[in-house]
Formats: C-alpha cells, structure tokens, sequence
C-alpha cells in the first residue's frame, strides 16, 4: 500500500518538530559530533552554498524518503559480530553489555570457538594491531575456503602476500574476530535500531564484484575497452573477465584515476542510477577524495589524487600515500550512462542529486552541502576515505569507526531524519571467517574457477543453472544495520537476504521495477522486516537517535 499523508499528519510534523529542537540542543553542546575531515563544506565555493530545496517530491510505498548507504569494505559477519551480544569487557578497553532482552543471533557457539573444523580455532582480536594483513577474497578462494563445510580457512583464505603475511600465523588469523570491546559502535546501533544475521555477498568474489552487484545486481556485462591481444578479448581476459563476466577487480574505463597500466573495463546493462534517472528521483554516489581532474594545455586530463600519509602494510611501510579515492570502488564509473569521468562538479548545490555535468556521482563534500542547504538526495550512498573504509591491509576497525559514528551523528540531526534510513553493509567478506555456510541460489559450471561444491561446480544436479556462468552466489556472509526511526529496536532478522536486497528495496520504495537481464534483484529477500511501519497508525513512538563517541563507541550524553 502506498504510503500517504493522512489524518495522523499532525502527530508526524510534532513528532519532526520535537526532532529538530532536540537536535539543535544537542548540536549546541557537542560541537565535536560533526566530522571535521569529510563532513564538512569548507572546500566548496562560498557561491555554492545557497541552494533551495530540489528533494524529489514523489511518492513512497513507505514513509522512507531518503536511503543512505554506508558501503564499507571486507568484513564477514563473524569477524564483526560473531560472538554478539557477548563482549570479553578486559580492563583499558570500553565496556560493552548488552540489554537482558538482547535476541539470539546464529553466531559463533562454544564447539565453534574451541573445537572448530578448521585447522585453526577463532581467535579473538583487540583494539592493539592496527593493520592487519588482508586475507584472500578472490572468487576461488573463497569458494575453496568453504569447501562445503567452511573448514578450509586457513588453507585457502589466508593472506596470499606480501611474503611476510604468508607464514602460519597470518593464515591462523583469518580466522579472528573482534567483539564490541573494539567495534563497540556497531554492536551499540545493533542494540538501538535492526540488524540482519542472515545477509549475503550476492556473489563470491572481491570488492569490485561487491560493488557491482549493489548497483545493479548483476556482474555480467563486463567488456575490455581496449583488450590487449593475444590474451585479451573485449569479452574475455583469463583471470578478471571470463566470457564477459567479472570475477576480479578491475579500473574502470570512465574515470581519469584508472591505472593505465592495464586494461580498463566498462559495464554494459542498466544500473538503479538509469532507474532513478528514469523516474526523476534524485540521487548521487559521493566519494572522499572525488576531486577534479587537471587539464593541461594539450587538452589532455589527468587524475587529482588526494590521501593522508599512513601505514599500508602492502608496501611495509608509514610514510604510503594511501589516496582517499580509488576508481574501482566507484562502481557508476564502469557505466558510461552514470560517470563522470573528470571529476567535475555539480554546477550549483541545487543541481545535487540531478542530472548536470557531474552526472550524479560527487566529492563527500558536496553531500553535506546538499544536506545544509535542504536539497538532501533521495539516495545517497556514502564512499568513505580508503584510510576508514575497514579494508585490511590499510584500515583498520576503530578508523572505520570515527568515520561511521560521526556520519551517523551528523546525518541523525538533519530536518529529515524522521524520513530517513542509513543502511551499513559490506562489499565482501574480506577473505574473513564465517562459520554459515552461504545458501546456493545462483550456480555456475566453471571447471577452471567454480570450486564451492567441488571442482567445477557451484551447485549441484538438482540446482537450476543461470544464464551467466562465474556468477555462483550467495557468497559471505556480511554485516547488515539499518538506523532509522522506524527500524524495529533491537532487533535481528533473520530473512535471507543480499546485497541486491538492499537495491532492490530502493527499485521498490520508488516504483522502478528491476534492472533486467537476469540480475539478482528478481531473487532477492525484502529487507522490510527490519521496519515497523505501523507506528505512525498506532500512534507509537519512534527509534530516538543514538549519538556515540567516534573513539569509543559508547553513548554520549545528549544533555
């Protein structure tokens, strides 16, 4: 049923206006909330910070009319949540205890903590390492790793380089977890608002795949621009494209920052973006680091890279430049319909979210300008720096934690937060242990790269075999948290759902149907469960915001 204003009106505008004073209060004595790093409008032109309110005015089948999407990098389920809601509480780090009523979740049971089918048990890991090795999430690999049983970790999802993240006890890490002593905001929105126990990768495979599959559900359609011959074709390369479908990662072919090194790639197909376009729906991927390109006398155009000086543990060292932006993660890119490959920005804060010459994909900044100036996007999703994006190797969780909580605070004061629902989640497992063994809804027949159901398989004789091949899915199992006033407190669902579960959740609060050609939006779980909409008729109170300390994790006084 389509959600319209009726005769509980007047309650919904209190209920906003009670939101706003809260939310100025609270604004006026925790200055320190707002990021000052990309959560600002500091580096935009004074002539760009008028704009008036463009927020598409269309109808919702729910009272959502604003998603924002937090895609973060390369973490399991377990290795976040696995022993949820239960925290070890050592002396020197902050304290977590959950609510007596805190629901049960499928996670990592005694027999799995101290008699695991690995080679290795789960380990426990604290706020102390700051970088970790990153573990291997190839397409294979992880099929290899679960082997049927999820007991083939550290054989085949260990770290694969540099050398010295190769001996024993690397590999044994893969099978670490950190509890909410260490990821203590995410297991406090746990608490506060709905989270899912039963959320899928759509496919195996690294973060390119991950980040395809949230915008279009669908890894096929992947072509070489400029293959180089005689190992390449424009469909076909050995190892990253294979008969047109994508299982590595890869630069995209519209975008100024992609390493021209190799051979770039571009996406055919329709994406939510041409959907959204379709209906007029605004929207827009912002990125840190999403600056500019240069253009030099002879016309030609080359990347502005931006980043901080920090550890990166693939080249041994703290003085990498670890670049805020990197185009592979910028998944719009690899469709020319949705790119903006210079870099250039919106003509005008009042252009967000429409079509113009920055074809909706934007610096962070231009969000929260967007934001201030009430002309908030229907759909946002947020990229964040490389340095807080969780990916190991180069991040670590407590950086991706300053990140999340000072969004989620920021965004939780807005004047739309009562529309408003911030979605977490993940591109892919990172290579990291999950003891559930991923449901087969997708096979393929690969002998060369298919290993999930023996070699060559993905699947079994019973099991209906797709139009693509190298599409076998579900892959990992990833963290999923959605804040929001009308989310379910409290709460863990347990529908099985992927990440086109969340894209498909925006094609349907918009009316935009499906984006076609067997994508896997058509099979995904509805993520609806994890609401309760029925308030606003039951005159019931909304989630209240939840503000914590970005270092911490913990709650903070709102007083």
């Amino acid at each position: 049923m389509l959600f319209s204003h009726g005769n509980n009106l007047l309650f919904l505008y209190l209920l906003l206006a009670t939101t706003i004073i809260l939310s100025i209060l609270i604004s006026s004595n925790n200055n320190w909330l707002i990021s000052t790093a990309e959560a600002t409008t500091n580096n935009l032109p004074l002539s760009m910070l008028d704009g008036e309110n463009n927020t598409s005015n269309t109808i919702t089948t729910t009272p959502i009319k604003h998603i924002v999407i937090l895609y973060q990098e390369n973490i399991s389920f377990d290795h976040y949540f696995g022993t949820y809601p239960n925290a070890k509480n050592p002396p020197g780090e902050p304290k977590f205890v959950a609510t007596p009523d805190t629901p049960p979740i499928n996670g990592l049971n005694s027999i799995l903590l101290y008699q695991n089918p690995n080679s290795a048990d789960p380990v426990r890991m604290d706020r102390s390492p700051a970088i970790t090795c990153s573990m291997n999430h190839g397409y294979t690999a992880e099929q290899s790793a679960y082997h049927g049983r999820a007991d083939k970790f550290v054989e085949y999802a260990g770290p694969p380089f540099p050398e010295f993240c190769t001996d024993l006890e690397n590999k044994q890490l893969v099978m670490g977890y950190y509890d909410g002593n260490t990821v203590t905001a995410l297991w406090n929105y746990a608490q506060h608002f709905s989270m899912s126990d039963n959320f899928f990768g759509t496919t195996y495979g690294p973060s390119v795949l991950g980040h395809i599959n949230l915008i279009s559900g669908n890894t096929h359609g992947a072509y070489i621009v400029n293959p180089m011959p005689p190992y390449e074709t424009h469909t076909h390369d050995g190892s990253r494209i294979i008969n047109g479908t994508l299982i590595a990662d890869r630069d995209p072919a519209f975008d100024d920052c992609s390493n021209s090194t190799y051979s770039v790639m571009a996406m055919e197909g329709k994406n939510i973006g041409n959907l959204l376009n379709a209906k007029s729906i605004t929207w827009g991927w912002f990125s840190a680091g999403f600056i500019p390109s240069i253009k030099t006398a002879d016309g030609q155009w080359h990347c502005s890279f931006t980043g901080i000086q920090a550890y990166d543990i693939f080249n041994g060292n703290n003085n990498t430049q670890i670049y805020h932006y990197y185009p592979d993660v910028a998944p719009f890119q690899f469709y020319n319909s949705t790119s903006n490959p210079h870099h250039l920005p919106p003509t005008s804060i009042s252009m967000v979210g429409h079509t113009d010459q920055a074809n909706h994909q934007y610096n962070m900044s231009y969000f929260w300008a967007a934001a201030k100036s009430a002309n908030m996007p229907a759909v946002s999703f947020l990229k964040s720096p490389t340095f807080q994006d969780a990916h190991a190797g180069f991040s670590n969780p407590l950086d991706e934690q300053i990140y999340l909580v000072n969004t989620i605070n920021r965004l939780q004061q807005l004047p739309q937060w009562n529309e408003t629902a911030i979605i977490i989640t993940y591109d892919d497992s990172g290579g990291w242990y999950d003891h559930v063994m991923p449901p087969i809804v997708g096979s393929s027949k690969d002998l060369q790269f298919d290993r999930i159901s023996g070699i060559g398989q993905c699947g079994n004789a019973t099991t209906t075999i797709g139009p693509f091949q190298d599409r076998c899915g579900y892959g990992p199992r990833l963290p999923m948290l959605v804040i929001s006033p009308w989310v379910k407190v409290n709460f863990v669902d347990h529908t099985l759902t992927d990440q086109t579960s969340v894209l498909r959740f925006i094609e349907d609060n918009w009316n935009l149907g499906r984006t076609g050609n067997n994508s896997y939006d058509e099979k995904a779980g509805s993520i609806l469960n994890m609401f309760d909409f029925d308030r606003k008729e039951q005159q019931q109170q909304l989630a209240s915001p939840l503000f914590l300390d970005p270092r911490t994790g913990t709650p903070i006084s709102s007083k």
